[in-house]
Formats: structure tokens, sequence, C-alpha cells
């Protein structure tokens, strides 16, 4: 394993871009590829073993295309085939979990939000998360039905968006509550509709600096750290099995030089 190999990411879609961005920006020297398994979006309603299937149709295809850690950007793998890819594969893997731990540690009020998916809702990991953070906090869990499928489709800021995004936020906004965790990498897209819905002081955390970081460490645990600046700053590489004109669009890939490349995975 080469330290000049690149870093791979996977989501369920382009909502891990949130992750990547956190990572290109802690970690500017290293060659990043994302993959964004739109064709199969969203993971959050499927069953565990075909989310298991595709987590490693996923890692493999990384691997192929020589990642030296992978970085599984989607809640919904992570909390439920996480294990199993640590397990089958000789490469690290950083997973992404809803930031419960700050928020419960954090509450003034006692009661806090989360918006997922169901298959984060429901894992086993998530419930195991939960119950030793929030022993003794009231966790209001909001299913975000319909929000990947949105934002997949590039409807970021419509009308549609927003009116279901309050429909789901109601059994959140009906008591005095001072934290939301994004519990799906999609949804940090959503950021700026919902500090429109939401009161003025509930603080909204996602996981994407926390996971950066934890990056970084590992990559440094396994001597893989890009420690010295490249001649040529490495150009980000992303591929979607779906028409790429979301993607390319949220990423400002024209702007920003981008390589978008349509993939069959």
């Amino acid at each position: 394993m080469s330290t000049s190999q690149p870093i791979g990411i996977f989501d369920s879609g382009i909502g891990g871009t949130s992750i990547w961005r956190e990572i290109h920006e802690l970690l500017p020297n290293e060659k990043t590829i994302y993959l964004a398994d739109s064709k199969n979006a969203p993971y959050g309603e499927k069953p565990i073993e075909e989310i298991k299937n595709l987590s490693r149709k996923n890692t493999e295809k990384l691997l192929d295309m020589g990642a030296k850690i992978i970085v599984v950007a989607c809640n919904t793998a992570t909390t439920n085939a996480i294990k199993e890819l640590r397990n089958e594969y000789a490469i690290p893997f950083i997973g992404i979990e809803p930031a419960i731990k700050p928020a419960a540690l954090n509450t003034k009020t006692k009661t806090i939000g989360i918006l997922a998916t169901r298959g984060t809702l429901t894992s086993t990991l998530f419930s195991k998360t939960s119950d030793f953070y929030a022993r003794n906090i009231n966790v209001v869990e909001v299913e975000g039905r319909g929000l990947v499928e949105l934002i997949e489709a590039g409807d970021l800021n419509s009308a549609q968006m927003k009116s279901h995004l309050l429909r789901l936020l109601e059994p959140f906004l009906v008591n005095k509550k001072d934290y939301l965790v994004l519990g799906c990498s999609h949804y940090p897209y959503l950021i700026p509709i919902l500090k429109e819905l939401l009161p003025k002081d509930v603080i909204i955390i996602d996981s994407g600096e926390a996971v950066a970081r934890q990056t970084k460490s590992i990559l440094s645990d396994n001597n893989l750290l890009m420690t010295k600046e490249p001649s040529q700053k490495p150009i980000p590489e992303f591929f979607s099995n779906t028409d790429p004109k979301v993607l390319e669009s949220l990423i400002e890939a024209e702007k920003n030089g981008y390589k978008v490349s349509y993939l069959d995975f």
C-alpha cells in the first residue's frame, strides 16, 4: 500500500459529497475517488442483506481503483454493513454515524431530535449508540421519508421540498428541543432550509468534520498519510451510475475542474 494511492469514498448517491468536502478540505494533498451509487438510492428503505451486498459491490470497485482506505459516507451502510466489511476486507474503513454523543452531552432541554433514514434508525448499531449516550435523554426520531429521492433529483430548494420537510419535522417541533442531529449524509444539503424552518436556537449537527478528522488519524496510524505536498494538486474523481448532471451541479465540477464520469457499477 502506498501513500499516493487514493482515498475511496462511497455513498448511496450524491449526498456523501458532504463528507467528501470535509475530507478534501482537511486533506487537500490526498487523491480522492467518490462513487455515487445513485442507481440504488436510497439504501434506507432496503433489506439489510441488500445493503450489505451493495456495500461489498462498492468496496470492491474502489479496491479495483486502488483505494488505500475506504470511507463509507452513508449512515445506513455504516450502521448495517461496516462490521462485515471490516471482517471481509484487509483495508481500513471509516464509517459515519449520527452525532448523538455531542447532542446528548450538551442538550439543556434533555430532548434532542434525529433526522435519519429508516435503515439507520432501525439498525442495531444506532440502537447501541443511542442507548449508551442518550440513556437519560428523550430522543425524537424523525424518519426522513422521501428526502433522499428529492435531493438526488436536484430538488433542493423547491416549495415541494420545504413543505415535505415541514411535515416530517412536526414531531420534532411539538416540544422544546435544542439539537437536531442529521443522520444521513444527504441531509447537510438541507441545512439552509432547516434553518428557515426551525426555531433559531436549535443547533444542527452533522458528522462530516468528525469523519474527516478520523480519516486523517487512521491514515496516519497506518503510515498512509500524504506528508509531502505533491508537485501537482490531485484532481478529485467522481463516478455515478446514473446521469451525473445533478452530481456535477452539486460539486460545481466545471468551475472547480473536478472529473465527473458515468460508470456502470
